[in-house]
């Protein structure tokens, strides 16, 4: 994302020609841009990277729309069980996030028809909710994203349902414990690559794969926002990591190969080899000496040290 006019000694005026070149006046131009990096905490990381760093008030927006996030996730673990089907277990969440005062993000976004991503066994992401009822056995994704008074968080668990496969039970732990390591590289100094990295040794070192088609994503004032958070990588590369930076960790880890394919849906990704997938995601702030987590379920796992 590039930024409007360039700095100058004098303050350019509203009918003045824009400074980058354009021919057209300040106001027609580069006026609304320039206004907007002004009221942004460093311009200059927005204008080298498109990352929104968020204030103090937006966090506290953030987060108030994280904490109904962790209610929506808490109710779906009550659902999800044997003979559940996916539509209804959609419907019941969509209609409490109404009840909240809020709406849902995956909703009619670029046409997807539900209110949340259920993605069972083989289905990396973005499954859409319907006839299909639950088994004993499958694993589960659920995924939601809410929109609380202009303020966006996101986060999903995958679930077990009734006793699953040993194969299973490893794909949800490695997982897991992905998306912990992946916390825990967030610091300010630290690079994406750095959280990439902390990631896929982990995942590979425990004979599973890392998706590289889908990733995370700044969000906080948008559904997805600067920068694209890839879940492999390596130390020191990529963007350095800055206090205000939001974004989600959302490892999506594979049993077999790392590659996907979209069914005729257009949105459903299911692994090439049918291996299981598993996802655990959470919303993070760069803090000033760390991370904080702005969805923060299972806090006594996912903040003890690595």
């Amino acid at each position: 994302m590039t930024s409007g006019g360039t700095l100058t000694s004098q303050p350019v005026k509203r009918n003045d020609p824009c400074p980058c070149g354009s021919g057209l006046k300040y106001k027609k131009c580069c006026m609304f841009k320039d206004v907007a990096e002004s009221i942004m905490p460093n311009k200059n990381y927005y204008r080298r990277h498109g990352i929104r760093l968020k204030t103090p008030d937006q966090v506290a927006g953030i987060k108030r729309s994280g904490r109904l996030v962790l209610d929506l996730l808490e109710m779906a673990g009550k659902l999800v069980c044997p003979g559940a089907v996916t539509g209804e277990i959609d419907r019941i969440l969509h209609d409490y996030t109404l009840s909240a005062g809020a709406t849902s993000a995956p909703l009619n976004y670029r046409g997807f028809p539900k209110a949340t991503c259920i993605s069972i066994n083989e289905v990396i992401c973005h499954g859409i909710p319907g006839e299909r009822a639950l088994q004993e056995g499958d694993i589960v994704n659920v995924d939601v994203t809410t929109i609380l008074d202009g303020f966006y968080a996101d986060a999903s668990k995958t679930f077990r349902v009734g006793q699953v496969t040993p194969e299973a039970d490893h794909l949800v732990e490695v997982t897991r414990e992905c998306l912990r390591r992946g916390m825990h590289a967030v610091r300010p100094g630290n690079t994406l690559g750095d959280l990439g990295w902390a990631i896929q040794s982990h995942a590979e070192s425990q004979g599973c794969s890392v998706v590289r088609d889908f990733v995370g994503h700044g969000i906080g004032l948008e559904f997805h926002e600067a920068p694209q958070v890839m879940h492999t990588g390596r130390r020191g590369n990529g963007i350095k990591l800055v206090p205000g930076m939001v974004f989600t960790i959302e490892p999506m880890i594979n049993l077999g190969r790392a590659e996907s394919k979209i069914l005729r849906d257009g949105w459903t990704a299911v692994t090439v080899d049918g291996s299981l997938s598993a996802q655990f995601e959470q919303t993070i702030l760069v803090t000033g000496d760390g991370f904080e987590s702005l969805t923060p379920y299972e806090p006594e796992y996912y903040l003890k040290p690595v």
